[in-house]
């Protein structure tokens, strides 16, 4: 697949930096750039709908009644944290390895109230109903695919929901807009905790992406258990 991953204005690579972060079944290859828009190929690891597998290695296809040996998966997650400090991420745009120690607070700095993360004790969840930090392990992605491009259309429309699903086409850009889980690879091992959060880059910005430091504005397209589905007011 080729994936859109940025619009190249303002601090875009907070952004490519968030969507190569999903490592968990998609294997990121080279970025490049294409009319102001920085774009990826990429190779997604869920298996068709149609397949069936059977013990032995055996595999039947239920939509044309194939049948035979199923060669395994070999697929090594690409790692986001390669060191205690160090990090991969998008600078330049490009995904380069960089030294990202802790931030550490003087003591002339103005005391703050703490304030904890809302989403670590929450009891949202994903569509295969994992449980915890369910926007760090979902994300919606625009994939490059004119109307010509038939078998790539029937290829991703017919993935396993719902590591895949809500396919639907936006005609206007040649693109189709889908959903993905895939685990963010900043997580730390509990699964809800960022390994960039309280980092800083070496222009002085944070290391998180900015998506990932904002909370939800809307109560809409929230995920079952989301803490912040019942709230009245916009935050």
């Amino acid at each position: 697949m080729t994936l859109r991953v940025a619009v190249l204005e303002g601090e875009e690579d907070h952004d490519a930096t968030w969507m190569l972060g999903h490592t968990e079944r998609v294997e990121f290859g080279s970025l490049f750039t294409d009319d102001d828009e920085l774009w990826v190929h990429a190779r997604l690891h869920v298996p068709c709908r149609h397949l069936r597998e059977s013990p032995g290695g055996k595999a039947h296809c239920r939509a044309h009644d194939f049948r035979g040996p199923l060669e395994p998966l070999v697929y090594e997650r690409q790692v986001r944290q390669v060191a205690d400090h160090r990090f991969n991420l998008v600078e330049g745009r490009r995904l380069r390895a960089r030294t990202l120690p802790k931030v550490v607070h003087t003591r002339q700095e103005l005391p703050v109230v703490e304030m904890p993360n809302p989403c670590a004790t929450a009891s949202c969840r994903t569509g295969d109903n994992r449980q915890g930090a369910a926007c760090c392990r979902d994300f919606q992605v625009d994939i490059r695919c004119d109307e010509e491009q038939e078998l790539l259309e029937a290829l991703i429309r017919n993935r396993k929901a719902p590591y895949l699903c809500k396919v639907t086409r936006d005609d206007d850009d040649g693109l189709l807009n889908a959903e993905i889980l895939s685990a963010c690879g900043y997580l730390l091992e509990d699964g809800i905790h960022c390994s960039l959060h309280d980092r800083r880059r070496k222009d002085g910005r944070p290391a998180k992406p900015l998506l990932c430091s904002a909370w939800p504005k809307k109560r809409t397209g929230l995920h079952p258990g989301c803490v912040f589905t019942n709230r009245r007011v916009q935050l």
